[in-house]
């Protein structure tokens, strides 16, 4: 627990080649079902206050209530992943938090002197920042958005891996604008 921003709910990892990653956490570590987005629509998005269309393939899975996040770039569009990447670094990137009181808790962070680097929109109401956070592989927080369609998804993603028997590792999507 934080006492600035609660609880962690996501360890992401960036990773070389995301399909493998996903056979590795479901086969190997027994974590899933994963529900795999090749192209995640994000809005808005900005990196160090330029706009930039990412091409992101992410998976989520949980353990118990920590979701995990498996991202592979699949462009060179300016983002923390790239330039993760590029530094030879793979593996745990970002820890996120979540909030349903976006606008309010980016305000207090902000006052905090936390400087956002990378932000965008997955859903209405699916916000996200990361901050420039970086002091070892690994530290960089997210602050995401759950109000909206994105926080019904992670909860049908934590509920799915509940009991989970090994079947059907890898899923899509849930459809936002459906939730």
């Amino acid at each position: 627990m934080s006492r600035f921003f609660g609880e962690i709910r996501q360890a992401g990892y960036v990773v070389d080649d995301i399909e493998a990653a996903m056979d590795y956490w479901s086969s190997t570590l027994g974590i899933g079902p994963w529900f795999y987005n090749e192209r995640v629509p994000i809005k808005n998005y900005t990196y160090r206050g330029e706009s930039y269309e990412p091409h992101n393939s992410v998976a989520l899975a949980n353990s118990g209530p920590l979701q995990m996040e498996l991202i592979q770039t699949r462009n060179d569009a300016p983002s923390m992943y790239r330039d993760f990447r590029r530094a030879g670094r793979t593996g745990l990137q970002h820890v996120a938090y979540w909030t349903q009181d976006y606008d309010a808790d980016l305000a207090r962070l902000t006052a905090q002197g936390f400087k956002a680097v990378m932000s965008g929109e997955v859903g209405e109401r699916g916000r996200f920042v990361y901050f420039d956070t970086e002091y070892h592989p690994g530290t960089v927080i997210e602050l995401s958005e759950v109000a909206g369609p994105k926080g019904k998804m992670f909860d049908l993603i934590r509920e799915a891996s509940i009991g989970w028997d090994g079947k059907d590792p890898v899923r899509p999507f849930p459809d936002l604008s459906r939730l």
